[in-house]
């Protein structure tokens, strides 16, 4: 092939014009580099070792959840209180501070007393019991006084739950004594320790007459009896006999419980109470909302009779019911801040797990968002909480990032001088 000719070869090759911008550009570039290492080696060290600025998380909060005032189906007489176990204050009440009569629901207390003092342990019957012919004189005394008996007979041995379930059950009040009797010594030696336990119990506006709750100096008000049930409750023994429809007992026979509402409308307790003037009832009940089961424990006083009084109770608790609701405010993975950072990275807080409330009737329940500032971090670093409120209820679930934010390097540092005078970096975790 031929060379080219000397013309051609000059067509080709750079001006001078061309060489003299290449070395302007290049010895301009060497230049700064230059600059940067010698006069500008404070500035160059200082960039490259300073940290960069945090991003500040944009933050989603979600809307508070309210529902609709429940509609409830009040008692129109007596006096009456109902609250949750869990929650805070009384979902529902009425004259709750007026003190009356409690009749048979004082055993509560005597069975509580007692079992603080001889107390049963799981799956047995506790200590024995041997009645006499005291305990039968006792038993034909509250006849004359017409007030409930359970069958006893001298020389039979009952354990101290069973002697309770004679108590509890068909409301015995010769049990009562007979039991506060052999619990501590007499029924005075009872009274004093009944009295120190419901000061230590804060049931100030409760005054204790006898063990039974024949006298109607046994007084109480709905708010005191509504603590008092949720105290029955949290015995395992009393509790599961106050739930007990019937019992056989091979020395007194089959007693059955007096409470007509147990096992309707979610009632599984606790006591009746009646006097001349008045039918009254301590009672709980469970409903089940979602995955989870509400106890309440409620008191209403003051019925004409047992019938009209279950007839009101049973109409309040199935108003209650459909008042507890279960609200999801957080979703599993749900992003709730998302983080920008000025050199190009971005990153969301998402949340680890959702999260689920029961709350009742137009209890709002609200997300508060906390996440924090963030410069570099990993994926699955925490960085933040949301937090569910509702009433006294309140849930914590963690905050992660859903990607990494990694260190924007010299070149970035080298070019953003500004953005070095930041607010010092953070680091996930």
């Amino acid at each position: 092939m031929p060379s080219p000719a000397p013309a051609d070869v000059d067509a080709r090759r750079p001006s001078a014009a061309v060489y003299r911008r290449r070395r302007i550009v290049v010895f301009g570039a060497l230049a700064l580099v230059v600059a940067l290492l010698t006069t500008g080696g404070v500035y160059t060290a200082g960039a490259l070792g300073a940290p960069v600025p945090a991003a500040q998380p944009a933050v989603t909060d979600p809307e508070p959840v309210v529902a609709a005032p429940q509609a409830l189906a009040l008692p129109g007489f007596g006096t009456y209180a109902v609250a949750a176990v869990g929650y805070d204050g009384l979902l529902v009440a009425g004259n709750e501070q007026a003190p009356m009569a409690t009749a048979s629901i004082t055993k509560v207390i005597t069975a509580l007393v007692v079992l603080e003092e001889h107390p049963i342990a799981a799956g047995e019957g506790g200590p024995e019991l041997t009645y006499t012919d005291a305990d039968v004189d006792i038993y034909w005394d509250m006849i004359a006084q017409n007030g409930s008996v359970a069958p006893v007979r001298a020389g039979a041995t009952l354990t101290l739950r069973e002697s309770l379930e004679a108590m509890m059950l068909p409301s015995g009040n010769n049990y009562a004594i007979s039991i506060a009797n052999w619990a501590f010594g007499s029924v005075d030696g009872f009274l004093d320790q009944a009295r120190t336990w419901l000061d230590a119990h804060g049931l100030a506006n409760t005054r204790i007459a006898d063990s039974s709750g024949l006298s109607l100096d046994n007084v109480s008000t709905a708010a005191d009896l509504v603590q008092l049930g949720e105290l029955a409750l949290e015995n395992p023994v009393l509790a599961e006999i106050v739930a007990t429809q019937a019992v056989d007992i091979p020395e007194l026979g089959t007693l059955k419980n007096g409470n007509k509402l147990l096992g309707t409308h979610g009632v599984d307790g606790i006591k009746t109470g009646t006097t001349d003037d008045a039918a009254n009832l301590l009672f709980s009940a469970d409903f089940a909302v979602g995955a989870s089961s509400i106890t309440v424990v409620g008191v209403l006083l003051g019925g004409q009779t047992h019938a009209v009084l279950n007839d009101a109770i049973a109409a309040l608790l199935d108003s209650i019911a459909p008042g507890f609701h279960e609200v999801a405010p957080l979703e599993a993975d749900e992003a709730l801040a998302t983080y920008d950072t000025p050199w190009g990275d971005t990153a969301r807080a998402r949340t680890t797990s959702g999260a689920t409330v029961v709350v009742w009737n137009d209890t709002p329940v609200d997300v508060e968002v906390h996440a924090n500032p963030v410069t570099l971090g990993a994926r699955g670093d925490e960085v933040g909480t949301a937090v569910v409120h509702a009433g006294t209820q309140e849930i914590t679930v963690p905050l992660v990032l859903d990607a990494t934010i990694t260190d924007p390097g010299a070149w970035w540092r080298l070019t953003h001088p500004g953005a070095l005078d930041a607010v010092p970096a953070t680091t996930a975790g």
